[in-house]
């Protein structure tokens, strides 16, 4: 993983330099002249939009180019009524009538930029100031392909062949999407009798695409999963798929579904599609230990050909699939303890699902778990026990705090010429904020702790002897509800 810096549109950057400036000079007028209802304005530190849904298309078009707005989406708004892409976009909507619609979004202010000419300047250096991405973003624990009117994509190794149906007076075809960088023009297509084929090498795992039909861009309409980006694009999304499950009996059966940990036991969220031996459904996993169980017209059955299986709970065991390489926790001491139970946020905290194996000095359970930051404890004889050989804990709702577990570590922090505090803390979305619990390490003058980022945004600030304070060295940040600000880092897959 990279840390994202320069992938962001330099129209978007002008226009966030145009408000910044009018913001600095303290200037609180439009930037522009502005016609009955349109305006485009600075009002108390905040960016505002006022348009009247009495103009006409083209006034609304115009409106659009001039102030470099084409890519917040605000047509589709206009249209469908649907504010997904503005308030991704960190937009809010703070008047919609039928007659009037008013959107906002704060302004970034650079306290640490004292000369409004280096503050200029430095925004139109700096364009990965502006928040482009739509949301914090998680990785993907799971996904699956629906199609329509066309099976899934031929898969061979680690080949997709991707099919779009069709469009036989098309002169050129080309596919674009996550695994080019959207290139429109250096995935050529192929024509075949029925359409047009492309193959592409991909790892496993989510991935967004289009196709350039005559330099149209045109969603895979036979697909049935698509996905807003957040800047009113809608993109079809494929998953590369690592694991096909089956259930090889039950020919008669109507429906059969699988359910699991990944998907948080949803019943009928995963239907499986019927084969000449049984059923089988192909699906992407994360990396990580997932458990999981078969619906077979309303009767849930574990996998009888997996012979890894955990308690259930109810008397009965849950088939469980491992993917990745293992951990193994370890718990030294209480030999006399009658068992031992490792739970945490990884098995959604179920205490009775992984029992540990004692040996002469503890307890230990190798588990497949894919890089991350996790919260753990055991229970020993029914009572809850910190690792006593991790010092890292974060708070919990008990009050009695959790292990804290960090792997595959992909970004580390730095607070450079601190060197006279005492003690300097990590705190963000990644340990729910705790000021007490990431202790960063001393080296010379600076500050730095390893943690793993998951893909998308991350916010974060340093806490310096007591004191709350953003990253002097990130100019990436956002307002927060404490009106302190927090710093972001952005990690691309």
């Amino acid at each position: 993983m990279e840390i994202n810096r320069n992938r962001l549109s330099q129209q978007i950057w002008l226009r966030l330099c145009w408000c910044t400036i009018f913001l600095v000079v303290g200037l609180q007028v439009h930037l522009f002249a502005q016609t009955p209802g349109k305006k485009y304005m600075v009002r108390d530190g905040r960016m505002l939009i006022e348009l009247s849904k009495q103009l006409a298309p083209t006034s609304v078009d115009s409106f659009l180019v001039q102030f470099n707005l084409t890519d917040l989406g605000l047509k589709h708004f206009l249209k469908t009524g649907n504010p997904d892409s503005l308030q991704q976009q960190g937009w809010h909507i703070e008047h919609n009538s039928d007659q009037l619609v008013v959107i906002t979004k704060p302004l970034m202010v650079f306290e640490s930029i004292k000369d409004p000419v280096d503050r200029i300047i430095f925004t139109e250096k700096h364009p990965d100031m502006v928040d482009l991405f739509p949301i914090i973003n998680q990785q993907v624990v799971f996904g699956y392909n629906r199609f329509k009117n066309k099976g899934l994509f031929p898969e061979r190794d680690s080949v997709v062949t991707f099919y779009l149906r069709n469009n036989p007076s098309a002169r050129k075809v080309y596919l674009a999407g996550t695994f080019n960088r959207w290139s429109p023009n250096s995935l050529k297509m192929t024509r075949v009798d029925s359409g047009w084929i492309a193959q592409v090498p991909l790892q496993a795992g989510k991935h967004l695409y289009k196709f350039v039909i005559d330099e149209h861009w045109e969603l895979d309409f036979d697909n049935q999963l698509r996905e807003n980006d957040g800047r009113g694009n809608i993109n079809s999304v494929y998953y590369k798929t690592n694991v096909v499950f089956r259930l090889n009996s039950f020919q008669n059966a109507k429906r059969v579904y699988l359910a699991g940990s990944f998907n948080n036991w949803r019943e009928r969220n995963l239907q499986m599609t019927k084969t000449a031996r049984g059923w089988e459904l192909p699906l992407f996993l994360a990396q990580g230990s997932h458990v999981y169980k078969f619906i077979v017209d309303g009767r849930w059955y574990h996998d009888t050909t997996n012979p890894e299986t955990v308690p259930d709970g109810h008397n009965g065991v849950n088939s469980i699939l491992r993917i990745g390489p293992t951990h193994l926790f370890k718990l030294d001491g209480y030999t006399n303890a009658r068992e031992v139970f490792l739970a945490g946020n990884f098995n959604n905290w179920r205490d009775f699902e992984l029992p540990m194996k004692k040996t002469p000095s503890g307890w230990e359970l190798p588990y497949s778990i894919g890089p991350g930051n996790y919260e753990y404890k055991f229970k020993v004889d029914g009572k809850w026990v910190l690792d006593p050989s991790n010092p890292l804990k974060v708070k919990n709702n008990e009050g009695t705090g959790n292990s804290y577990l960090i792997l595959s570590p992909n970004h580390t922090f730095r607070l450079k010429n601190y060197g006279q505090a005492k003690a300097v803390y990590l705190a963000g979305d990644f340990n729910n904020w705790d000021p007490n619990a990431l202790l960063m390490k001393k080296e010379g003058n600076d500050w730095v702790f390893s943690l793993h980022l998951p893909v998308g945004k991350n916010r974060y600030k340093f806490i310096v002897d007591g004191e709350w304070i953003i990253d002097p060295d990130n100019k990436l940040w956002e307002q927060n509800e404490h009106q302190t600000g927090n710093s972001i880092i952005w990690v691309e897959q």
